[in-house]
């Protein structure tokens, strides 16, 4: 079992990076011919890395389209950042200050994470236009991050774990030398869910993460009226 997930997760390593930084040089390469910011756009490169940090901070632009929609989906991303930073209790030995004091938070960032999925999905099931134009993969998409979500909290209140082996696991795993894993169902199912989501990243609307770094409407500034726009040619 220990040697099953450990070399699941080199392989979900090896699929997520090598497939983000291959997607991330295809949106690089993209040619944006045109000028296409999203106006009322900055004039200026400061203005510009100012609104990106309102996009990825604030989601700026989802809360001018619909409030129920940044609601939910800020409460989930907002949560997930806890829980990412929680879990870095189990590759840091001493754990850092900062991320002892995080672990309580990273437990409500885990219920949080569940109740903007739960908006969400209500919304591709409820709303006629976005049920319309739901994929199943959006679907399996919510469905996988619910069951990372909820088999972590079950791992945390209901079927309790060795949290010590689960460390050693993770920091052997990054010295490639595993130690033994906890056989625990929870556990593992969590583990598994996780490592899926590792694998499927690079190919499924996930992207959106990096990609919206490449997005022309937000990414280009809006000085068409102050100097010609030539085009690169490749």
């Amino acid at each position: 079992m220990t040697n099953f997930f450990a070399a699941l997760f080199y392989l979900a390593a090896v699929v997520f990076i090598g497939g983000v930084a291959w997607r991330a040089r295809l949106y690089a390469r993209t040619p944006a011919p045109l000028k296409i910011p999203t106006t009322p756009a900055p004039f200026t490169r400061g203005g510009v890395a100012l609104r990106m940090l309102r996009e990825v901070v604030l989601f700026e632009s989802l809360f001018k389209a619909s409030r129920w929609t940044w609601l939910f989906g800020w409460l989930f991303h907002f949560g997930l950042l806890l829980v990412l930073l929680r879990h870095l209790r189990y590759v840091t030995d001493p754990v850092w200050g900062w991320v002892a004091w995080l672990q309580p938070a990273g437990v409500y960032g885990g219920f949080a994470m569940l109740i903007g999925l739960a908006g969400l999905w209500a919304r591709r099931l409820l709303v006629d236009r976005v049920r319309y134009i739901s994929s199943p993969s959006d679907h399996l998409h919510l469905a996988l991050l619910a069951a990372i979500a909820g088999s972590g909290l079950a791992v945390k209140y209901f079927w309790h774990t060795d949290i010590v082996a689960i460390k050693n696991f993770a920091r052997g795993w990054l010295a490639f030398a595993p130690a033994p894993l906890p056989a625990d169902p929870a556990l593992l199912a969590h583990l598994a869910a996780a490592a899926l989501l590792f694998l499927i990243f690079p190919i499924s609307k996930l992207m959106h993460a990096p990609g919206l770094f490449f997005s022309p409407t937000r990414n280009q500034v809006d000085d068409s009226r102050a100097r010609r726009h030539a085009p690169a040619v490749n």
